[in-house]
């Protein structure tokens, strides 16, 4: 597995309870775009409707050797899952606090994933408590080296 992109602001932003693997329809000049890196989901999340998940907000930038067959920056592009896990998400989704949002993009065996994420936004108070929690860890490990 080799990714493409990661979602670093989602780690600090949410806590992550559950994942997902999922496909994506994507058009021909969009995986030249994600071929060339010029994607970006730090503000994509997951929207249901009508028992499927599309992708809102993910910005594939424009191929430029697509002519007229070049496709919208910020479309709303379909996620492949299976029933049971879209009526899972979308029934968690619809409780208060909960959200569903990539995590990442990567290759399988030459297809384009979407690792989906289950997961629930932090406080202020929570990102000063983990950012706290990160600084010591990393301090108690400087004096271990030393």
């Amino acid at each position: 597995m080799k990714d493409i992109i990661v979602n670093k602001k989602a780690y600090h932003d949410y806590y992550i309870e559950d994942t997902y693997e999922a496909g994506i329809v994507l058009t021909g000049s969009e995986i030249k775009s994600i071929r060339m890196g010029k994607v970006s989901i730090k503000e994509a999340y997951v929207a249901f409707k009508e028992n499927e998940a599309y992708v809102k907000n993910m910005h594939i930038a424009e191929y430029k050797q697509a002519t007229y067959n070049n496709h919208e920056e910020l479309r709303d592009r379909k996620l492949l899952l299976h029933k049971r896990q879209i009526s899972k998400l979308s029934g968690k989704c619809k409780l208060q606090g909960y959200t569903c949002i990539p995590l990442r993009l990567y290759y399988v065996e030459g297809r384009v994933k979407v690792e989906v994420a289950l997961a629930k936004g932090k406080t202020l108070y929570d990102k000063r408590e983990s950012a706290k929690k990160k600084s010591m860890e990393m301090q108690a490990k400087q004096s271990l080296r030393r």
